[in-house]
């Protein structure tokens, strides 16, 4: 069976996720901690990104690539368009969010998560038990230098950068769906789940995985309500209503796909 090595609340973890469940692809999770996911990632692939997929003896990484191949062996139902146009629009936005956008919003995110430790434990060890969160939480100021080091949290302006990416890309969705609704064509695609599992953590769509534990601290309360009514967030509220299926999921779903 396949396993992916995910983040809890990541967004490219999310967007993998999402497709396994779209092509109701059996599999199984194992949320990792970021910082101490290092060791076990880069022994199998290298390097140390996540998500991870496991295949036999194939690791892949990344979730554009991970997307692709399951594109490939698990076609249906689609999420890249069969019209060359608009699959190289939809690989195109999908490079936008990946590159440029996902990485900017995240400073924002991560920033306020950094100044709340044990929110910040709750976030990426959700579903864990306390005591591991407990723990997390205490390592998570010694970590912080080079979490924000390592995501370019180089100052207020960085965060700042950060946060006209989350209104960025909440205006790209609705003028990009203001005609059909979708990002590309009239059908939900990869540039649609990419666009929604970034925002979301900005969004936090209830009875999601995305949604927030709780009780949610102040500093990310702050950045949900930040966006909560740019008409993007109710785009984005409606992919997940109309698409997403999954609640509040951790390990996946059973071996026969339920």
């Amino acid at each position: 069976m396949l396993e992916l090595l995910q983040f809890r609340h990541s967004p490219y973890s999310e967007k993998v996720r999402w497709a396994l469940d779209i092509k109701h692809v059996p599999h199984r999770r194992r949320s990792l901690l970021p910082g101490p996911h290092m060791a076990t990632v880069k022994r199998l692939t290298g390097r140390t990104h996540t998500p991870v997929l496991l295949h036999d003896d194939i690791a892949l990484d990344g979730s554009a690539r991970i997307l692709d191949w399951l594109e490939a062996h698990h076609g249906a139902p689609a999420l890249m368009p069969a019209d060359p146009v608009l699959l190289d629009e939809a690989l195109r936005i999908q490079r936008r969010f990946d590159d440029d956008l996902t990485p900017r919003i995240r400073r924002a995110v991560l920033e306020a998560l950094l100044q709340q430790p044990g929110y910040f434990a709750s976030i990426f060890a959700d579903g864990a038990p306390a005591f591991k969160r407990r723990a997390y939480a205490c390592a998570v100021p010694f970590a912080a230098p080079l979490i924000r080091k390592g995501n370019g949290i180089t100052g207020a302006d960085a965060v700042e950068d950060g946060l006209r990416a989350g209104n960025e890309a909440l205006d790209f969705v609705v003028a990009r769906g203001a005609a059909t609704g979708y990002l590309c064509g009239n059908a939900f695609s990869v540039a649609d789940l990419t666009a929604a599992s970034t925002l979301a953590v900005l969004i936090r769509p209830v009875d999601s995985p995305m949604s927030c534990p709780q009780p949610v601290a102040r500093r990310t309360r702050e950045l949900v309500d930040r966006y909560a009514d740019h008409p993007g967030a109710a785009w984005v509220r409606r992919m997940y209503d109309q698409h997403r299926g999954a609640r509040r999921d951790f390990d996946g779903p059973s071996a026969d796909g339920a």
